[in-house]
């Protein structure tokens, strides 16, 4: 294994206090914990929305604090949840007296945790409100979730529950706009290798010198096929595929589209894959109002790549072109 870390037990800690001294007008980690919340929060009268899990999946959460997306994120160890007593006081801390909307992608640990979590800060008079982000169509009740894996959509979902909260929606109106955009992004994602996560030092699953692993998790779960090397345009071809039967769009919708980096793939390589995604798309009829590619939701050093779609009417568009100020995103 070469990795740029130091003990293996101390990557987290880390990683987190390297963010904050990148960022230092921006997050702050609550002591004790591994919490990141902003610098400048809690933000009187407003809604605070926050999300967490495992580390490894960077720049997902904390590089998404900040103006017009999050106002903490928790993270657990890598590929591991973030316990009930860490969720708990970062909503505790984000919350200037108007709720919170946390904001969980569906593992089992996030789901429990979190609902551990509200239920004890909601003893201490705080407003809790959740969603549960389901967008992967791969596979369903898969290594560590009942029902689908909330994966990459989720992005999509901090953007537009945190632009609704900066123009000054109600916990209700937040958590509304929330769940429309859950119900209409899917995603769907696929590996060329394996990750090797730092305290293992080896790769998380087997994969041939010329397979690839179709519909793979973001902890290396494993997906719908495991086959032959596809080309860039048969991969996308297949993912997009999948993505839009599942969301059953209809001729002439808008969509923003997103193609995400699984960590390790160049970015000229996510380039290439969008251009027969783009082909897809525009061969259903659709109209693509924007698209996204980067690594958003990564699986530490794997090579690969996740394709998701977001169906759009008018209040997505203006929350998604809302402004936001982030680490890892700015418009």
């Amino acid at each position: 294994m070469k990795k740029l870390i130091n003990d293996p037990s101390d990557y987290v800690d880390e990683m987190l206090d390297g963010m904050v001294a990148a960022y230092p007008d921006r997050v702050r980690r609550l002591d004790g914990t591994k919490v990141l919340v902003r610098a400048d929060g809690p933000v009187e009268g407003k809604v605070a929305v926050v999300s967490g899990g495992g580390s490894g999946h960077e720049p997902t959460h904390a590089g998404f604090i900040g103006d017009g997306m999050l106002d903490g994120a928790a993270a657990g160890e890598v590929f591991t949840s973030p316990t009930a007593n860490e969720l708990d006081e970062m909503v505790r801390a984000a919350d200037a007296g108007e709720g919170v909307l946390c904001v969980v992608k569906n593992y089992e640990g996030d789901v429990m945790n979190f609902d551990t979590a509200a239920e004890m800060a909601e003893m201490e008079d705080v407003d809790v409100a959740q969603v549960v982000v389901n967008d992967d169509v791969a596979v369903e009740d898969s290594l560590y979730t009942s029902g689908r894996r909330g994966v990459a959509g989720t992005i999509f979902v901090h953007k537009i529950a945190g632009a609704k909260a900066a123009e000054g929606g109600s916990l209700e109106e937040v958590r509304d706009v929330a769940e429309k955009a859950i119900d209409n992004v899917r995603t769907m994602g696929m590996a060329l290798t394996s990750c090797i996560t730092p305290e293992k030092g080896e790769e998380t699953f087997d994969l041939g010198d010329d397979e690839i692993e179709l519909g793979i998790g973001i902890h290396g779960e494993p997906g719908t096929e495991r086959t032959d090397h596809m080309s860039a345009d048969e991969v996308a071809e297949h993912l997009t595929t999948n993505v839009l039967d599942d969301l059953a769009v209809e001729d002439g919708e808008e969509v923003v589209v997103m193609v995400n980096g699984m960590g390790g793939t160049p970015l000229s390589e996510l380039f290439i894959v969008n251009k027969k995604v783009q082909d897809v798309v525009s061969d259903r009829g659709l109209d693509v109002w924007d698209t996204w590619v980067g690594d958003y939701m990564t699986s530490l050093d794997m090579e690969g790549c996740s394709i998701t779609v977001l169906r759009l009417d008018d209040e997505l568009k203006g929350l998604l072109e809302a402004d936001v100020d982030t680490p890892a995103l700015k418009r």
